[in-house]
Formats: structure tokens, sequence, C-alpha cells
């Protein structure tokens, strides 16, 4: 029995299969500025429970599970956990550290470089500038330096490296050489509007504080509240920490659900 796809089938199909796809694939291309396709694959994908997540500032889409039907899947025990991917509370640490030293300064160069494509536009020949990707602005971090900065607080070598791979199973990181950079998920399943103003208005500021040789392009913060409560209020900690916080978690407020499986993302290819 054969069934005929249409546009939105193949797109929510494949995004199923790869979790994410670059938005220079065709069909994304095609999604993007076709608002009729764009919906119909976001209807489609509605009917199981999932929605199609964009960003401006990432070179990615993906998917990931939509608010009401996270109590059906994860259940209570899952919600009030400080994530759903299992990851430990030294991952998530580690994974609100890089997001900072990351994203907060890409998208520092983005926005500086709109804004300058608009001082343009008086010029008589000015035309349209597109957003920069996210490759061509995303800062590497330095993973010998992370290790020296981070290490003691992130659980020492055996601990980071364990971590970094799970990262890069889940596609927040690649690691390139040395070089740790963004990976597929980190600017998409991460709120930036939710994350960015407790890293600096306070929460990560000795973080920042810390990494500014990692990432001089950082936004300079004010404020002297320890790592230890930034990771309280983001749900993450070391692996012996308990956080005792009313704080919205990383996972209730700040970030997307993805819709594969540690073990799927782990142990074998998209499928």
């Amino acid at each position: 029995m054969s069934h005929s796809l249409d546009d939105a089938a193949l797109l929510a199909a494949e995004l199923l299969a790869r979790r994410w796809l670059p938005r220079q694939h065709p069909k994304v291309k095609r999604a993007l500025i076709d608002h009729d396709l764009w919906q119909a694959t976001q209807e489609r994908l509605a009917q199981v429970g999932l929605k199609l997540v964009d960003n401006l500032y990432a070179d990615h889409v993906a998917v990931a599970l939509l608010r009401p039907a996270e109590g059906a899947v994860f259940g209570e025990a899952g919600l009030n956990s400080h994530n759903n991917l299992d990851l430990p509370r030294d991952a998530v640490s580690l994974l609100v550290v890089l997001w900072a030293l990351i994203v907060l300064p890409k998208r520092e160069r983005q926005a500086a470089r709109a804004n300058s494509a608009k001082d343009g536009q008086n010029d008589m020949f000015a035309s349209d500038r597109p957003l920069p990707t996210a490759a061509s602005v995303s800062p590497p971090v330095s993973y010998r330096a992370l290790l020296a900065d981070f290490g003691v607080q992130l659980g020492k070598k055996t601990r980071l490296d364990t971590n970094l791979k799970r990262l890069e199973a889940h596609g927040f990181i690649v690691r390139k050489g040395e070089d740790i950079v963004e990976g597929p998920l980190l600017d998409l399943l991460l709120d930036y509007d939710a994350l960015a103003p407790r890293i600096l208005q306070g929460t990560l500021a000795d973080v920042l504080r810390q990494a500014r040789h990692l990432a001089p392009d950082l936004p300079e913060v004010t404020d002297d509240d320890a790592y230890d409560a930034t990771v309280a209020a983001m749900g993450g900690g070391s692996p012996d920490a308990t956080a005792d916080t009313d704080e919205p978690t990383a996972s209730d407020d700040a970030a997307d659900t993805p819709a594969a499986s540690d073990d799927a993302a782990a142990d074998q290819d998209p499928a």
C-alpha cells in the first residue's frame, strides 16, 4: 500500500529522521519563504505533539515537543527534573557555561553587523545584507582553557570529557580538534530570551569574568552573584549539588524539549 506524501509531510519526515536540518537545505529554504508550507508543516508536527523550531540567529532548524505534550511524555517526575535528556547536573552546568561562552558573543557580533547594515541604508547604493551565519561569527572555545578555568567546578578532566561527549551526541556542540564550537541545537533549544537576562544581570557574572580570555567579545556584566547561584537557578550544578529553588529550571522555560531520546542520540545514527 503506497501513500503519496506532500511537501509538508516530506519535510516533517526528514526532520524527524535527522533531528535537525540546515537552513540551506532545499526543503527548509522553501519553507522559510513559503508561509503556507511552513504552516502546513507545523500542523503536521502538531498532530503528534511536536513543533518546528527556528531561530534567525541559528544555522539549523529542528523539532521539539509542544509544551502540552511534555506532561504526557515525561510525567510529573520528568517535568520536575532539571532536564529531560538524562543529563547529570554537571553536564547541565557545562552546557550553560558553553552557551554563555559561545552564543552570547555570537549574538553580539550578529547584532553589531545588522546595526552596521542599517546605518548604511541611507547610502545611494545600499542593499539589504543578510544576517551573518552562526558558523561565520560563532567563537570557538579552547578545550585546554576550559579545563584550566573550570575543570575543578565541572568534575575535572575525566568528567569534563564524558560530559562533552554527551553534549556533542545531543547536537549542542561540535568538537574540532582542541576547539569546541556551536552545535546545531545550542542556539535552538536553549531560549536566549530566558537565559541571557539571568546571565547578563548577574547569575553567571563570575563565570563570564573568568572566561573573558576564552571569549573576549562577551558582553560586560556588573553583578557579583556566584556561579553556584546560577546552576541552582538553571537547574544545574556540581555532581553532588542539589537545587532547591522556585525559579523555573532550564527544562521549564529556558529550553525546548528535543524530539530524540538520549539513546537514539548517543548509540545510533539518526533514523
